[in-house]
């Protein structure tokens, strides 16, 4: 009987929180993600590589629906958000991992992390149904990234890692949610690459529409 009164109680919870919910794509009331929001969120991949040369891989463009559904996993908290756009990352990055890959989130600063309580990189990749490693460690503190332009974001984030683990020639897939200009992900490699990592590619869930499509 306790069992079942729990299970009312939580069903009413969801119930609730449904009803209280608008679509994080288009504010449509009452649901999470409208019919017509989940269909735009369907992958269209895009392959391009970084100023540095890494291959890179990226789901959706950073626009419209998709990035306003972003913006609310990342700023408003609403981590039931991540598992359609974890659906759409899956699309780019399990074709590219075998068993002895790792997946390398970019990680995320101690700020965003205390702000948010998840990592939104780590969160996509659980939702894309695998396992992200935990390698790479922000170096001291530097300016969001947001703003820049394409050299003062190099050297913004210039030195900004380092990795935590040797990777003795492990194959690495590094992921982010969203890449602007590159810097971000070359930082990452060449973080990687001094431990000992082979960098094969970087994946990421939405390229800004900068240069072309590529981020």
């Amino acid at each position: 009987m306790q069992e079942e009164s729990r299970l009312l109680r939580i069903g009413a919870e969801v119930a609730a929180f449904l009803l209280a919910a608008n679509c994080a794509g288009c504010g449509e009331p009452g649901l999470l993600l409208c019919p017509g929001c989940r269909s735009a969120l369907a992958p269209r991949a895009q392959e391009s590589v970084t100023p540095a040369g890494v291959p890179v891989w990226s789901a959706l463009e950073f626009d419209g629906v998709a990035a306003r559904c972003i913006r609310r996993l990342k700023g408003e908290g609403d981590t039931l958000i991540a598992r359609p756009l974890g659906a759409a990352l899956a699309s780019v990055l399990n074709p590219l991992v075998t068993s002895a890959t790792w997946i390398v989130p970019v990680p995320t600063s101690r700020a965003a992390f205390r702000r948010r309580g998840y990592r939104v990189p780590d969160l996509l990749v659980r939702r894309a149904h695998a396992d992200p490693q935990a390698v790479l460690a922000v170096e001291g503190a530097r300016p969001d990234q947001r703003g820049l332009g394409a050299r003062a974001r190099q050297t913004n984030v210039r030195g900004a890692m380092r990795a935590r683990h040797r990777g003795e020639g492990a194959e690495a897939v590094i992921v982010d949610d969203v890449i602007t200009t590159g810097a971000t992900f070359d930082e990452a490699a060449r973080a990687l690459t001094v431990a000992g990592f082979r960098v094969v590619a970087a994946v990421a869930l939405a390229a800004t529409p900068l240069r072309g499509g590529f981020a």
